[in-house]
C-alpha cells in the first residue's frame, strides 16, 4: 500500500486491503487501516464513502433454476385431480383453483427465499458489548469515539456507523464532519439524542435514559414527540414509562462520565446510589442490614476496575463492612467504628 498515492475514491475502492477493511475480513488489514483512519483524520468523509460503496446492500437478481421451480411444481401438481364428471365439475373447479394457487405460492416461496437470502447475506450489524466490570475504549468508523462502561452494550449497521443503539452506559466523542454536516445519533428506549460534534454521556440504567452534555449542542427527541436542546453543563432525564423529563445543572468539578477513567467520582452521594453502580456494573445484588445505611453519604473517588478493591473503598469511606457471597453484597454496621 503506497501512501503516497492520491487518496480519491478510486484509490481506497481499488485496494484489497482495504476492501478487506470495510468488509471486516482481514485482522491485520482492520488493524492497519484503523490506525491509519486514526493517523489521517482529513480523510475520514472520502474512507466512509468507499466503504459505503463496498459494503452496500445489494439486491443481487438471483433466480431460481428451472430445476428448482420444477421441483416446486411437481409437489403440488400431482394433487390436481380433473375429473370429466359433470357431479363434481363444480367442486373439482373450485378444488383446481386452490391447488393452482397453492402451487403458484409454492414457486413464489422458492423465489422470496432465494432474494430473501441474497439481501440477509449482504446486511450485518456490528455490535460490542462489555461484560460485567469491564470498561472499553471503542473507534467507530467515522473516528468518533466510545467509551463503553461495563454491562453496557451498542449495535448499529455496517453501512450506518453513525446511527448507534445503546442500552447500558457510556461516554461519546462525536467525530464531526463539517464538509457535510454529517449528523451522529444515539437512540435508547426513552429518546434519540442528534449530534453534529460534541461530547457526552449517556446511562440508560434505573428505567430511564439520564444524557449529561459536556461540550457541543444536542437535541433530545423523546418518545411521546417532544424535542428539547441541551446546553453544556447540563443533565436531561427522561423515562418513556413516567413520561418524566428534568432538567437540571451538573457540578462540573465532579463529572458523571469519570467512570471512563477507571473512578467513580460522588460528591455526597447516599450510599444506595453507589451500590446501585456496583449492581449494574459487576451484575451483583446489594442487602442492607439496616434501613438508615443506605443513606450514609459518600464523597471522593473510587476506583471501579476492581469489585474487591471498590468495595475496600466503600468501606473505609463509610465505616461499614461489605461482605460478598455468591454475588450478594450484604452492607453492615462495622463495629469496629
Amino acid at each position: 500500500m503506497d501512501n503516497k498515492n492520491k487518496f480519491d475514491l478510486h484509490y481506497f475502492l481499488s485496494d484489497a486491503s482495504f476492501e478487506n477493511w470495510a468488509k471486516g475480513l482481514n485482522k491485520n488489514d482492520i488493524t492497519y487501516w484503523n490506525n491509519w483512519i486514526q493517523n489521517n483524520p482529513e480523510h475520514i468523509e472520502i474512507v466512509e464513502n468507499a466503504k459505503s460503496i463496498i459494503t452496500g446492500i445489494n439486491f443481487n437478481q438471483h433466480y431460481p433454476s428451472n430445476e428448482k421451480i420444477d421441483q416446486a411444481l411437481a409437489s403440488v401438481l400431482p394433487k390436481v385431480d380433473i375429473t370429466s364428471s359433470t357431479k363434481t365439475k363444480f367442486k373439482n373447479t373450485h378444488t383446481i383453483n386452490r391447488t393452482i394457487i397453492t402451487a403458484a405460492a409454492a414457486v413464489l416461496l422458492v423465489l422470496i427465499s432465494y432474494t430473501s437470502y441474497s439481501y440477509l447475506n449482504n446486511s450485518s450489524t456490528t455490535n460490542h458489548k462489555t461484560n460485567f466490570g469491564e470498561i472499553i475504549d471503542l473507534k467507530l468508523p467515522d473516528g468518533t469515539s466510545v467509551v463503553l462502561n461495563g454491562n453496557s452494550e451498542i449495535w448499529y449497521e455496517k453501512d450506518n456507523p453513525r446511527l448507534i443503539n445503546l442500552k447500558g452506559e457510556a461516554y461519546f466523542k462525536v467525530k464531526s464532519i463539517p464538509s457535510t454536516n454529517a449528523k451522529f445519533w444515539v437512540i435508547t428506549e426513552d429518546l434519540k439524542v442528534e449530534v453534529l460534534g460534541t461530547q457526552f454521556h449517556i446511562n440508560t440504567r434505573k428505567q430511564k435514559t439520564n444524557v449529561v452534555l459536556d461540550e457541543g449542542s444536542i437535541h433530545l427527541e423523546l418518545k411521546n414527540g417532544e424535542v428539547t436542546k441541551m446546553i453544556p453543563g447540563e443533565m436531561v432525564s427522561f423515562s418513556n414509562e413516567s413520561k418524566e423529563l428534568t432538567h437540571q445543572k451538573v457540578d462540573t468539578e465532579t463529572p458523571y462520565a469519570l467512570w471512563r477513567g477507571g473512578t467513580y467520582a460522588f460528591n455526597e452521594i447516599p450510599l444506595k446510589e453507589v451500590m446501585y453502580n456496583l449492581e449494574t456494573t459487576y451484575g451483583v445484588k446489594v442487602q442492607y442490614e439496616s434501613e438508615h445505611l443506605k443513606d450514609l453519604p459518600i464523597s471522593g473517588g473510587i476506583p471501579n476496575q476492581n469489585l474487591q478493591i471498590c468495595i475496600a473503598a466503600i468501606e473505609k469511606a463509610t465505616g461499614t463492612r461489605i461482605t460478598n457471597k455468591e454475588n450478594i453484597l450484604r452492607v453492615q454496621e462495622n463495629p469496629i467504628y
